[in-house]
């Protein structure tokens, strides 16, 4: 009896965590709709999300400021996302009670095409009991998820069932593979963490431990390297990107600011 329960609840949690990475990137999903009209701070004017000077100060290539949305995920509560001012930066507040969501946008940048993204945070504590390793302690304070095409026949058994799982689930496709930024408790930056739930989400740490606590840490990435280091492979096209707070598996309390985010695009010489 046991046995049955602990494969079922496996499977439970399978596909709330397909539905979760489908609602992400995807378009019509099947769980709770997107919202774009977050409020600000108590002590800031009610200004919806898209038409936040957040939002328009987040762009660059293929990529359209007044598409960003607050996606909720089944079966979680969801994070309260606020565009405010802080210290004189136009940013966008997280805070997660027990709680996992996203904000998101639709990107296309053609490999060829992929440079750089650039983005900041500002952390005032970490989820002591996290581990990023872990499937019930995969909780962070701070999170950039960039999403991208690919062969999905190179998918292995598990990752193809997970796949099928999610297009019977949503409709859409799981995306070939999800890179994501990280603020981790104790591993080194530069390290990279395979999800517990499949390898195709890998995250890699850039920030470690309390060193850097309370203050804006910007950032400038190479996507292609960064890619690269994590999957072992060329990217495919970029489709999508999304910041996440969350604290729903460590049941806790996390708080956080992003910065605008953007990206740069690769001028493409024409042939000779």
């Amino acid at each position: 009896m046991h046995a049955v329960e602990t494969k079922s609840s496996h499977l439970r949690r399978a596909a709330a965590f397909a539905l979760a990475c489908a609602c992400v990137f995807a378009a019509g999903c099947a769980g709770p709709q997107s919202h774009h009209d977050d409020a600000v701070d108590d002590h800031q004017p009610h200004v919806p999300l898209a038409d936040s000077s957040w939002a328009r100060a987040s762009g660059g290539a293929g990529l359209d400021p007044l598409s960003w949305e607050h996606q909720r995920l089944p079966g979680k509560a969801p994070v309260t996302f606020r565009p405010v001012r802080l210290d004189g930066r136009d940013a966008l507040s997280a805070t997660a009670v027990s709680a996992a969501s996203v904000v998101r946008n639709k990107v296309r940048i053609e490999p060829q095409e992929l440079a750089a993204v650039r983005f900041s945070w500002k952390v005032p504590a970490l989820t002591p009991s996290a581990d990023l390793a872990l499937r019930d302690a995969d909780d962070s304070p701070v999170r950039i998820i960039l999403a991208f095409e690919g062969d999905r026949s190179k998918f292995s058994t598990k990752n193809a069932m997970l796949s099928e799982l999610m297009r019977a689930l949503t409709g859409e496709e799981m995306p070939y593979a999800t890179l994501m930024y990280v603020w981790c408790n104790k591993r080194q930056p530069g390290t990279v963490i395979p999800n517990p739930r499949t390898d195709r989400i890998r995250t890699m740490v850039l920030e470690s431990g309390p060193g850097q606590l309370g203050r804006w840490l910007d950032y400038e990435r190479n996507i292609r390297a960064d890619f690269e280091k994590a999957f072992g492979e060329a990217p495919g096209a970029l489709v999508g990107v999304a910041v996440m707070t969350d604290s729903d598996n460590t049941r806790s309390t996390s708080r956080a600011w992003y910065g605008p985010l953007t990206f740069t695009q690769r001028t493409v010489s024409a042939a000779p």
